[in-house]
């Protein structure tokens, strides 16, 4: 579905939200019903038709653009040589972070040290690289979906390993919203899958809380991190502690599930 389409889809559904028919939105808009019925079936539309459409209707423009945006179909990863990129300068990660959280430039400028032309020059270079569409007034939309994870074993994955994981359980976890489980089972490989599909949706469930929070007000939200592992896996001071040849296995036996929130 191309973003047009998108667009006249998310538009027809918040029609349909306010009450508004083809038949009534006609008549606000000074055309007949097979106009507008024409008009829609043709899945496209001028901005300036749009507006008007939306200021008929009671429909803020600016939330059937966001809707259309959050629904069009993005890459889950960025390449190898894009994360290289980002690797190569902490402040590029750092707003690029912050972009994959829909912070405001004011806000990166506000909470970090980073002068106002360096996060603009970010930006810049994050719209180059293809992980942003930089719009007027240095706001952006974000070119990746809601599922968008880094690559495996990738350069800014390797780097978590390494820098971030021991910062991330540094905490006590025992904060107002926050969990730390480890939770140890001997799994075939199908309840194995079938876990890991679980997970998957817990994911697309934060993706969408997150879109869904971020109509409320700074003050009632807060930064929160979701860490997912799963895996074969056994601590190696306890396989040490095997009898026979379960020893030598090295991962014989448990698959604990780490499921961990933590604010950010």
């Amino acid at each position: 579905m191309s973003s047009p389409e998108v667009v006249l889809k998310v538009l027809r559904t918040e029609l349909r939200r306010s009450g508004i028919t083809y038949k009534i939105l006609a008549e606000r808009i000074g055309m007949s019903e097979s106009s507008v019925k024409r008009m829609f079936g043709q899945k496209d539309m001028a901005l300036s038709r749009l507006a008007l459409i939306c200021k008929s209707a009671g429909i803020a423009m600016e939330d059937v653009l966001r809707q259309a945006a959050d629904l069009t179909p993005h890459s889950d990863t960025l390449t190898l040589a894009q994360e290289k990129s980002l690797m190569a300068s902490p402040k590029l990660l750092l707003v690029a972070i912050c972009c994959l959280g829909h912070w405001t430039m004011e806000q990166i400028i506000e909470t970090y040290t980073l002068t106002e032309p360096e996060c603009v020059l970010s930006l810049v270079e994050l719209d180059r690289l293809g992980l942003i569409e930089l719009k007027p007034m240095n706001r952006y939309r974000l070119n990746v979906s809601n599922a968008f994870h880094w690559r495996p074993d990738g350069p800014v994955q390797q780097y978590f390993r390494e820098f971030v994981v021991s910062d991330y359980f540094d905490g006590r976890f025992d904060g107002e919203g926050e969990s730390l489980m480890c939770v140890p089972a001997r799994l075939s490989l199908q309840s194995a899958r079938e876990i890991v599909q679980k997970i998957q949706q817990l994911a697309a469930d934060l993706a969408r809380l997150h879109q869904d929070d971020r109509r409320l007000s700074e003050g009632e939200r807060d930064g929160f991190t979701l860490l997912l592992g799963f895996r074969s896996w056994e601590f190696s001071a306890l396989t040490a502690l095997r009898r026979g040849d379960d020893a030598v296995r090295g991962k014989a036996g448990a698959a604990p599930q780490n499921v961990r929130t933590h604010r950010a």
